[in-house]
């Protein structure tokens, strides 16, 4: 589970009025600045964060990586409410609202909000979206969209190592379930090998049907257990 906080600070976005300015300083002016920082609970920066807004009317999505200081720097368009979320290995978190108003033709944002978010990721992350071929270890096509999320993860995050966990339910003999396991683990693994994340950062273990999370007499129970996580090593 994710440990988190926000402290989200509006500035007072005053206007100001102009007759004369550049035509590119304009289309910045009417854009509000938003800085982010986020860091662990105890305030250390977090390189490589994910910042999505997400507009509440217009749909549009923006986003934006924290750097080596934590910090993110993001234009918004006016005339939206904006969700502020961070996006982790699988799961996305709003953290805020924004509401950026709209500007008469003559306005122009001169100060900035202000977004800290503070938090401490989770060590293990379910792949819910990966999906095998009945007691196989070929992935199914609708696997691979969490699959590139988990790859570009990865890549913001070049420090990290990881464990990739294969689990089964029950149906089958222990030593084929912890054959089966093993196999879809390094099929995830020679995936993202293949699309340039190298070898010594990824880690590889079946654990067949030993570790259920539910009930596995009933077809809901084992459709939770098979699962494969991902584990920050």
């Amino acid at each position: 589970m994710i440990r988190a906080t926000l402290l989200l600070l509006f500035s007072n976005n005053i206007v100001i009025h102009a007759q004369q300015t550049q035509a590119t300083t304009d289309s910045i002016l009417k854009m509000a600045t938003v800085n982010v920082t986020v860091t662990s609970m105890n305030g250390k920066p977090r390189k490589g964060e994910l910042i999505i807004f997400h507009g509440q009317t217009t749909g549009k999505i923006i986003k934006g990586v924290s750097d080596v200081a934590g910090k993110l720097k993001q234009l918004l368009p006016p005339g939206d409410t904006y969700n502020v979320s961070l996006k982790s290995v699988s799961d996305t978190t709003q953290y805020a609202a924004i509401t950026v108003p709209t500007l008469a033709e003559d306005e122009f944002f001169t100060e900035p909000y202000w977004v800290r978010v503070k938090y401490d990721p989770a060590r293990t992350y379910r792949l819910d979206n990966v999906h095998f071929d009945t007691d196989k270890a070929t992935l199914r096509k609708n696997s691979y969209t969490q699959l590139n999320e988990l790859l570009e993860y990865l890549e913001r995050h070049e420090e990290i190592k990881i464990e990739i966990a294969g689990h089964t339910d029950n149906i089958g003999t222990a030593s084929h379930n912890l054959k089966l396991s093993h196999e879809r683990a390094t099929t995830i693994r020679n995936y993202l090998t293949n699309k340039g994340v190298k070898g010594i950062r990824l880690t590889v273990k079946g654990y067949g049907d030993t570790q259920p999370i539910a009930d596995n007499s009933t077809d809901e129970g084992r459709q939770l257990n098979r699962r494969t996580e991902v584990r920050i090593l």
